[in-house]
C-alpha cells in the first residue's frame, strides 16, 4: 500500500508558509449522524523530525479501529499539531444539503484553527505597551477535487488527497475516530438501529432496521431511503 508522502508540505514551508492546514470531513454518505470535519494545522518544526511512530498513517477508510485510534492518541498530543473538529449535524444537512453544511463546517474549522494560531506582536510605534494581531502566512489543503467556496485564504483542492498527502490523512484518522465515537454514543440513546456497527451508513442491516423502527432524531430526512419512509 502506497502511504502518503510529505514532499508538498515541505514545499510549501519553504516557499514561505507558517502553517499548513489539512481538511478532511467523514460520514458524507451516511443515512443518520453527523458529518464531522477535522482541520489541522501543522508546523514546520513537525517535518524536521522524524516520527517513526506515525509512518502507516493513511486515509483512514484503509486503516483497521485500533491503527486509527492509536493514531489519533498520538497526533493530538503532538507539540507541532494543532486541531479543530466542527459538526454538520442532520438538521442543517437536511436544510443546506450535504455538500453545502459539509462546506460550512469545513470554514469554520478552519476559522477556529486560524484564530487559535494567530499570535501577537510588540508594537515598537507605541513603546511595546500595545500589541497587535498577526496572521501567519498560512495555506488549506483540502481532500476532494473542489476548493471550499468563501474561505479567503489560499488553498488546494486534491482528488483522493487523503492517500496522498500526510496532513490531510491526518485530518481524516482524526475526524473518522471522533465520528465513530459519537455514533457509538448514538447507539445508546437511540436503541436498535445498531449505529455502534454500522456507524449511521446505509448497511443492509441499517436500512431492515430503519424499516423496522421508522427514522429517528439523527436520521437524514433528506436522504432517498430515509424520507421514503417519512
Amino acid at each position: 500500500m502506497k502511504l502518503p508522502n510529505k514532499l508538498l508540505e515541505r514545499k510549501l514551508f519553504k516557499s514561505g508558509y507558517r502553517y499548513i492546514i489539512g481538511v478532511d470531513e467523514v460520514g458524507m454518505g451516511c443515512l443518520a449522524g453527523p458529518v464531522v470535519v477535522c482541520a489541522v494545522a501543522f508546523e514546520k518544526g513537525f517535518f524536521e523530525r522524524k516520527h517513526r511512530e506515525l509512518d502507516g498513517v493513511t486515509d483512514s477508510k484503509l486503516l483497521q479501529i485500533k491503527q486509527r485510534e492509536e493514531y489519533a492518541e498520538k497526533l493530538i498530543f503532538e507539540k507541532d499539531m494543532k486541531f479543530q473538529l466542527t459538526y454538520a449535524y442532520p438538521n442543517t444537512i437536511d436544510r443546506l444539503n450535504i455538500y453545502n453544511a459539509s462546506r460550512e463546517a469545513m470554514r469554520r474549522a478552519i476559522k477556529k484553527l486560524v484564530l487559535s494560531s494567530r499570535y501577537y506582536e510588540k508594537d515598537l510605534k507605541n513603546h511595546n505597551t500595545k500589541y497587535k494581531i498577526q496572521n501567519p502566512k498560512s495555506i488549506v489543503l483540502v481532500d476532494g477535487p473542489h476548493k471550499i467556496p468563501k474561505l479567503g485564504m489560499d488553498q488546494v483542492a486534491i482528488t483522493k488527497g487523503d492517500q496522498k498527502v500526510f496532513v490531510i490523512a491526518c485530518a481524516s484518522i482524526i475526524a473518522k475516530v471522533y465520528r465513530d465515537k459519537m455514533m457509538v454514543r448514538y447507539a445508546k440513546k437511540y436503541p436498535g438501529y445498531g449505529f455502534e456497527k454500522h456507524k449511521g451508513y446505509g448497511t443492509k442491516y441499517h436500512q431492515v432496521k430503519l424499516a423496522s423502527l421508522g427514522p429517528c432524531e439523527i436520521h437524514r430526512k433528506s436522504f432517498a431511503p430515509v424520507a421514503k419512509l417519512m
